[in-house]
């Protein structure tokens, strides 16, 4: 079967699609009834590349997220012949665990000023046996800044002063790589910090679309085998990891989830993993526009 090519421009083509279907509903030009359906399991992910971001020493980077048909199953698909990159793969650093619905602006592949018209490929194959793949090119429509990934995080970014916002700044104490063993559990901690941009909107107040969100999530491995104490929520999902007009389930943010920082910017968690196995964790400084993320890899021994 040859693969389907998906290089999506999804800051342009999922906004220009809301805004197509709210101007005909405001016109009467169809019927607020559309035939989607949506499916909780079974369905495929599609790889995304989401745009390329310029660095001031000239190298670019590329940016890739993901679009999870399913409204509720998460899957693992483990680096390999099923999830790899080219060239210089297959593990350019992309998730193996995919949740719910889009995944925006996931991880980056940083790629030499001299880069040209080469093109990076990640080919993804689902547990259906359907095989997607992203390119990434630096054509300059496909060119990012900081309001349009604000746009597309959370819906901000135009207002008044809300292009002034920086990520979260975040750090995780000790070593990137750790060992346990089978059973024995582990502390990582992060600590977080943030501009307070953007802030919350009228009639925003009490809702999680603004503000400094913390947690950590399972970004590689089979999540059977891990448990996670205290409970987290994955800032990702913020009120929008199944917000789509064919998902009827919506979970709600947790009232919990904006209280894992505390009053000296730190949050912690304990892994204890019932596997062998390499696993990596990731802890994420979200502020509903944009967000920094972390990763700590752990290798669990018998």
């Amino acid at each position: 079967m040859k693969p389907n090519k998906v290089n999506t421009r999804t800051h342009l083509l999922f906004v220009s699609i809301t805004v197509i279907l709210t101007c005909l509903y405001a016109t009467g030009s169809v019927s607020p009834l559309i035939a989607q359906t949506g499916y909780t399991h079974g369905q495929s992910i599609a790889p995304v590349f989401e745009g390329w971001e310029p660095l001031a020493d000239g190298s670019f980077d590329m940016v890739f997220g993901f679009y999870n048909r399913n409204c509720v199953e998460e899957l693992h698909i483990p680096i390999g012949p099923e999830n790899f990159i080219e060239p210089n793969g297959p593990d350019q650093g992309q998730p193996t665990r995919f949740y719910p619905r889009r995944g925006k602006f996931v991880f980056r592949i940083n790629v030499p000023k001299n880069f040209g018209d080469k093109e990076i490929v990640w080919t993804l194959t689902s547990q259906n046996g359907s095989t997607e793949q992203a390119y990434a090119t630096l054509n300059p429509e496909y060119v990012l800044d900081q309001r349009i990934t604000m746009m597309n995080e959370g819906g901000f970014g135009q207002r008044a002063g809300e292009g002034e916002s920086s990520a979260p700044t975040l750090t995780v104490t000790g070593s990137a790589t750790r060992e346990v063993r089978v059973g024995q559990p582990i502390t990582l901690t992060g600590i977080a910090t943030d501009d307070g941009i953007p802030k919350p909107r009228t009639g925003q107040e009490d809702s999680d679309a603004a503000g400094l969100m913390v947690g950590w999530s399972l970004y590689r491995g089979d999540d059977e085998h891990v448990t996670l104490e205290p409970e987290q929520f994955n800032p990702d999902l913020r009120n929008r990891s199944t917000r789509n007009i064919a998902c009827q389930i919506v979970p709600a943010t947790p009232k919990w989830a904006k209280e894992r920082l505390a009053d000296d910017g730190s949050f912690a968690v304990t892994a204890t993993f019932d596997e062998p196995g390499t696993y990596v964790l990731r802890a994420m400084a979200h502020d509903g526009g944009l967000k920094t993320t972390k990763e700590i890899t752990v290798t669990v021994t018998s």
